[in-house]
């Protein structure tokens, strides 16, 4: 997973993929079929394995703020972590994915898309529970959320720190509608 991380779904070579598993290549391609499936079967693992800090910040029973405000830090948090590539993978693999790899960047962009989608359901679970005016745009403001984690991915591989990402993490959370301006709404 890390080296389709680091280096993306085709600069990784068989030769790092079995200098890394410590594998032969009929070993990985008896294990696996192919480099594809390999990296589908790196991208199912990320998600269950680095992506924890989304799941429970757009799950925690809290206010709607208070949940994106977790997402957004906890973005801050992980995707700069000492020890593993920066960033996010479905953000840093799409980035490096070639017209020849189209299928690679559909299925990260799935990805994407997932957590664009998870983002837009807890913003409506929020409004319909009055944490946001009527007139507010659910699905705009997921897509400008999922924009600024984004781009957090590339900042951190650009070698951006926490306290920057926090940074910008807490002006994104300042369009959302402040409590004031909801009950007024």
């Amino acid at each position: 997973m890390h080296l389709f991380w680091e280096h993306g779904y085709e600069a990784t070579s068989l030769a790092m993929l079995r200098e890394a598993m410590g594998l032969t290549p009929p070993q990985i391609y008896n294990a696996f079929t192919d480099k594809e499936t390999l990296f589908r079967k790196a991208l199912t693992r990320y998600h269950e394995t680095e992506i924890g800090f989304a799941l429970e910040a757009l799950s925690a029973a809290v206010s709607t703020r208070e949940a994106i405000r977790r997402l957004l830090l906890g973005a801050a948090e992980a995707y700069p972590r000492p020890g593993k590539p920066g960033g996010c993978l479905f953000v840093s693999g799409a980035l490096a994915a070639s017209p020849q790899a189209q299928a690679i960047a559909d299925e990260l962009k799935a990805y994407r898309k997932a957590s664009e989608a998870a983002i837009a359901e807890r913003l409506a679970k929020g409004q319909a529970a009055g944490d946001l005016p009527e007139g507010f745009s659910v699905e705009s403001f997921a897509k400008y959320i999922a924009g600024v984690m984004n781009g957090m991915s590339i900042q951190a591989r650009d070698g951006a720190s926490v306290e920057e990402l926090r940074l910008l993490a807490q002006t994104a959370l300042a369009a959302l509608p402040a409590e004031e301006q909801k009950r007024e709404a």
